[in-house]
This record gives C-alpha cells, structure tokens and sequence, in this order.
C-alpha cells in the first residue's frame, strides 16, 4: 500500500472513531473533522476555538451580510493559517525542533523584564483582547518553532552580497540622512483652552499621580494605554519618530535634553499635560554606509527570508495530503 493511501486510511479511521466520539443520544454531531493534514487532523471545535477571540470583535462592530462576509472570510484564513502551522509542526519534529513550556516561560519572562511589566500586567492585557495565557503561549511556541526552522532550512542558506547592499542604501538614502528625529512614547491628557480652572488643576494632578507611578517602576506604556487620549494609545503611547521642528515648542525644549530612556516631568502646553519617554535618537546629515551596512544586510536577509518562507510553505502545502472538508 503506497504512502499516500495509508495516510487516506488512517485519516478516515480516525475521522470515524472521533465523529463516533462526539454523536450525542439525540444524534445531532456536535464536532467532525473538518481538514486532514497528512497524519494529522483539525476538528471543528478547534477552529472555533481559535476564531473566538475575532468573533467576539466582529460581533461587536459588524451586523447582517457584513457580518457573514468578514465572519466566513475569517474562517477560511485561520483554518488556513491552521493547517500551515500543522505543516510547519510536522517538519520541524521531523527536524528534531520541539519547543518546551520551559523555553517559551523563559521568553516571557525576558519580555515582561525589558518592558517593566509584571505577569498580571500581560494577564489584564490579554483578558482585554479575549485572549487566554496558554492560548498566547503556545502561539509563542509556534513562533518560536518557526524562528527555529527559518533559521535552519532558509536563513543559514541565505546570501545577500556587497552590490545589494550598496543598491539598497542608495535607494533608501532618505533613511539614513535628515533632520534630527526622536522617537517618543507619550501620555496626553488633552484640555482644550477656556476651560475651567479647577478641571484644568485636577488634570494637572492627574498627570503628576501618574509620572508618580512611573517613577516608582510601573510600565509607560500601561499607563499610557489607561490614561492618555492621545495618539497611538493601543501601541502604548508610541507614536514613532518625530523630526525636530514638528513637536509642540513646549514638547520638543523638553525632549531634545532627554537621554533615550529618559521620562519627561509633566509638561504643561496650551492643549493639555503631556508626560513623554523618549525611545530613539536619530542625528542629522548621512550616515556612511559602513556604519549602516550591517542593519542593511540584516534587513534584506528578513525580505529575503520571509519570501522564501512563505513559498517553502506553499511547496510543503503542495507535497502533503491536505484535505479541507469545512
């Protein structure tokens, strides 16, 4: 019997012993197969499992065919994404990649110390977006597997060389040269002109209570994301790089004397009281390519990379057994 149709075999018998599994009494199937990838399977209460969390925010800002639309779309991407990660699951065992929960707490860990955060922190924020710990753990673990298998079956044989390089700086040279440029995280708390003193004071409290917090270890983008009413709240105040000359006069005297990492004391401006961290510098003229050349080659190794993942993937898709029956 060849591969393919012990594969077919198997699939079948399992699709018979799981169906038979979930018919209740009344004999309504309450779960079924609904895509096989070679030896593997995807139920349909996994699908809706995983799609919970963009049905509830579909639920809450679409209704009718819109709704049926974005809702089947949806669906059709994520079982999708399902099946490509089941493919990229099997070869990276086959290649001896396996991700412990010991690996990926470890990440974790790492990323709440570099951004102050503390685990209740990332708790509260997942629990926002309908998201579960384990359900963001083992998507890490996924990135992770994949980084891994990037990293074997394509980065290692990736070359990029001297004349893509020197191509690349010439056509990106306002990348690299201009006016000087910080890149800002702020908190914004806005009060238009003319309005009355005491609300005006009681902003200004609230300001100094949370550069307060600040001081004393608590994330700026926590509290950006709780307090400011500003731009780019979602990303934690980070409303990226802004050239000299393009800040508020009373913002940019206070941000062009702040070392990178430095937090500003509350900034009183005819629209509001701002608190800023300044992130990043970028100085002023061109900066030769020896001193770029690295974070060139870097970045082409990642577009170079993530198209060939992307077609490694659509080859694996193409040399396995994939049977989608939703």
């Amino acid at each position: 019997m060849g591969d393919v149709m012990k594969k077919i075999c198997l699939a079948v018998a399992i699709g018979m012993l799981i169906i038979g599994a979930v018919i209740p009494v009344s004999g309504e199937v309450v779960d079924r197969i609904i895509a096989i990838v070679n030896d593997d399977v995807i139920t349909l209460s996994e699908l809706n499992n995983t799609f919970e969390p963009y049905m509830k925010r579909i639920e809450a800002s679409l209704t009718g065919k819109e709704k049926e639309k974005v809702v089947a779309e949806g669906r059709a991407t994520i079982l999708n994404k399902m099946i490509d990660n089941k493919l990229i699951e099997q070869e990276a065992r086959k290649s001896g990649i396996i991700i412990k929960d010991d690996e990926a707490m470890g990440v974790i860990r790492d990323m709440l110390k570099s951004r102050k955060m503390q685990m209740p922190d990332l708790l509260q924020a997942l629990d926002k977006d309908g998201l579960t710990f384990d359900a963001y753990k083992q998507d890490l673990k996924e990135q992770l597997q994949r980084q891994q298998l990037v990293r074997r079956e394509i980065r290692s044989k990736l070359v990029v060389t001297d004349d893509e390089i020197g191509e690349y700086y010439r056509q990106h040279r306002d990348e690299y040269e201009g006016k000087e440029a910080l890149r800002i995280k702020q908190i914004l708390l806005p009060v238009p002109p003319g309005t009355d003193p005491a609300i005006r004071e009681r902003a200004r409290e609230l300001a100094e209570s949370i550069l307060k917090r600040i001081k004393n270890g608590e994330p700026f983008e926590a509290l950006a994301a709780q307090f400011s009413q500003g731009p780019a709240t979602a990303a934690g105040g980070d409303i990226g790089f802004v050239e000299k000359g393009h800040m508020l006069p009373e913002v940019e005297k206070v941000a062009l004397n702040l070392d990178i990492g430095g937090v500003s004391p509350v900034i009183d401006s005819p629209q509001g009281f701002y608190i800023i961290q300044v992130v990043d510098k970028r100085g002023a003229g061109l900066k030769p390519i020896t001193e770029v050349r690295q974070e060139i080659q870097n970045k082409l190794e990642e577009e170079k990379a993530a198209k060939k993942f992307d077609q490694w993937v659509v080859d694996l898709r193409s040399k396995s057994l994939v049977d989608v029956k939703l």
